[in-house]
């Protein structure tokens, strides 16, 4: 068996999506996920000027030996573009081999650890009021567990809360350049305690909350958020300060118990040497399509299992259901699952990408159709073409930009 054919798709029904569909001369197909919220046009130029060339040929089921082809072929290794082409492919080949085998990947990866997969869902709100309708709305969609953000007080948008048109539905950021918020750190210190007490205060001590940094922190000022939260007992503190800065965690550690979630923007198991072997976070954040695949996220995996540390794949909704879908048969497999991000996605991505993965009950399950469990209609996703779409930059009160 050979690969024959490897083509690139674009398409934005909602939200831009990369996909890499490779066939074999035996007529399999298989999809990857290459998308890179904000850049996704230059994966689109990596895998098609200097990947597709290098898989025709190839033997799909040599999964390990292509990785390693791709990554260190490219002598300029890691690197979030990189790293999403590298995925694309190892994900459309081990869809592949499971699909040859006759079996859904969970199988090809040790079998079912578990029943189903617990998520989180995102509730958000401008105020402590709209965040607390939000938080209802995804109990009642049946989430276990749920993020909460809140808007600040004397600022005009902050991420993580959505803008919504006068019907109250959610307005979608695409644009031909960035959208600049503003952002007063000490005024987000003194109102998240007061967002969690409140939640607390409408729905008990038992519902796992959840809240996003968002990197935007000093490691003191983390440490201090994280204090002044322990009363509420978070599930995690997720991004609480820009984690490059691998020892800045430390520091963090010293002063709260408060668990810690980093990794959605790490790209590599180099990204995590200190955080894993000084136990310094408590869940890897890592998504399968900006970490290299299956493949790479497995090993990571495996590590951290050493010091107890859990998965928590990044699942918004610029994954594509192809990255999910990869994500959601790594996380059945695996010893340390601990939690999965699920945003859901618009009724046309459902028709774009028809796929096995079901959500009941606040739980996910990767179906047991063979490989993945994801097709791609590419008449629908011709339909609905890349439009330019950026994430939103921040500058503090005095005109600077933010610098996390």
């Amino acid at each position: 068996m050979k690969i024959v054919d490897a083509q690139v798709v674009v398409t934005s029904p909602g939200r831009n999506f990369v996909t890499l569909k490779l066939t074999t001369d035996e007529g399999v197909t298989g999809l990857g996920d290459a998308t890179l919220n904000g850049r996704e046009q230059a994966v689109v130029s990596y895998l098609s000027d200097h990947v597709v060339p290098l898989l025709l040929g190839l033997d799909p089921h040599r999964i390990e030996d292509t990785w390693q082809y791709l990554y260190r072929g490219a002598y300029w290794r890691r690197g979030p573009v990189t790293m999403a082409a590298v995925a694309a492919v190892d994900v459309a080949l081990w869809d592949i081999k499971a699909k040859v085998a006759g079996l859904p990947l969970y199988q090809l990866l040790g079998g079912a650890g578990r029943t189903a997969l617990r998520t989180y869902g995102h509730a958000d709100g401008r105020d402590i009021p709209e965040l607390l309708d939000s938080v209802r709305a995804r109990l009642a969609e049946g989430y276990p567990a749920v993020r909460i953000q809140s808007g600040i007080p004397g600022l005009k948008a902050v991420y993580g809360v959505h803008t919504t048109d006068t019907d109250g539905a959610a307005i979608a950021h695409q644009q031909t350049r960035p959208l600049v918020e503003d952002w007063d750190t000490d005024a987000y210190l003194r109102h998240m305690p007061a967002v969690f007490e409140a939640v607390r205060a409408e729905f008990g001590p038992e519902l796992p909350l959840l809240h996003d940094a968002h990197h935007r922190l000093t490691p003191i000022q983390a440490a201090r958020l994280g204090k002044d939260l322990e009363p509420y007992r978070p599930f995690w503190l997720e991004d609480c300060s820009p984690a490059e800065n691998q020892e800045a965690l430390r520091l963090v550690r010293r002063h709260t118990t408060t668990p810690l979630a980093v990794g959605e923007v790490f790209n590599s198991v180099f990204d995590y040497q200190t955080l894993v072997t000084e136990q310094l976070i408590d869940y890897v954040r890592s998504a399968v399509t900006h970490f290299g695949g299956i493949s790479p996220l497995r090993k990571l995996f495996d590590f951290a299992a050493q010091y107890q540390i859990k998965s928590a794949i990044h699942g918004p909704e610029d994954i594509s259901p192809v990255g999910m879908a990869a994500a959601l048969h790594l996380d059945l497999a695996i010893h340390n699952f601990g939690i999965q991000e699920y945003s859901g996605y618009t009724p046309l991505t459902h028709e774009v990408f028809p796929h096995a993965f079901t959500f009941t009950d606040g739980h996910l399950h990767p179906g047991d159709t063979p490989g993945i469990g994801v097709d791609l209609d590419l008449d629908l996703a011709a339909a609905h073409p890349y439009r330019a779409a950026y994430l939103p930059v921040n500058r503090l009160r005095d005109g600077t930009l933010h610098d996390w």
